[in-house]
């Protein structure tokens, strides 16, 4: 990753420095896992000294936080765009998977350390972090739950269903590499199509 991805990522962050040092805390996580990682690693992978990191962020879980906190900002706001310009159930999952399963794999270093390093946070930090995440779950399951009154989808359970949507997305970013043979939008088409049949739907 670039210094110029990190104003792509976080573009409200100021200053640069603040966004070179999430940069760092993400490819110092990715590579070692959080409680691997010293401050120093993440310092020095910013072309920093240790005492410049606390300029910005007071802890290494201060860190953590600012990048779990915007990466799940983001998807939460993917998926709210997707409910606000479209209404019908199927076109919302198919558009929401696609843009959800992309995302996931077009960022899928910084999307595997907000969502496999989010137990590290303290408490506090993480309860807001798990509320955003919440929310991402509610917009999901409304939709399901809006899909099976209208008789386009087939569920048992709107909360089983959600989690388990959203679980695909996440997990591409456990196993996807630039290597990977599909590119981030055609694999998010993929998952949609699997996703549909999954909820029941009949696709011509």
């Amino acid at each position: 990753m670039t210094m110029s991805l990190s104003a792509e990522l976080w573009p409200d962050v100021q200053p640069e420095t603040a966004r070179r040092l999430m940069l760092a805390g993400v490819e110092s996580f990715a590579r070692r896992g959080y409680h691997a990682t010293t401050t120093r690693d993440i310092a020095s992978a910013a072309g920093m000294s240790p005492a410049a990191l606390y300029v910005h962020f007071p802890s290494k879980a201060a860190l953590l936080f600012a990048i779990s906190k915007y990466g799940h900002e983001q998807t939460l706001s993917l998926v709210e765009s997707v409910v606000a310009r479209e209404t019908d159930p199927v076109e919302r999952i198919r558009l929401l998977v696609e843009d959800f399963v992309a995302w996931h794999a077009r960022r899928h270093t910084v999307a595997r350390v907000v969502q496999y390093e989010l137990h590290a946070l303290p408490d506090e930090e993480f309860e807001i972090v798990a509320k955003l995440r919440r929310r991402i779950e509610q917009v999901v399951r409304e939709v399901i739950t809006e899909g099976s009154q209208a008789g386009v989808f087939t569920v048992g359970d709107p909360h089983t269903a959600a989690r388990a949507v959203l679980s695909l997305g996440v997990d591409v970013s456990r196993w996807y590499s630039d290597r990977a043979r599909q590119t981030p939008k055609k694999l998010g088409q993929e998952y949609s199509e699997l996703v549909l049949r999954m909820l029941g739907t009949k696709l011509s």
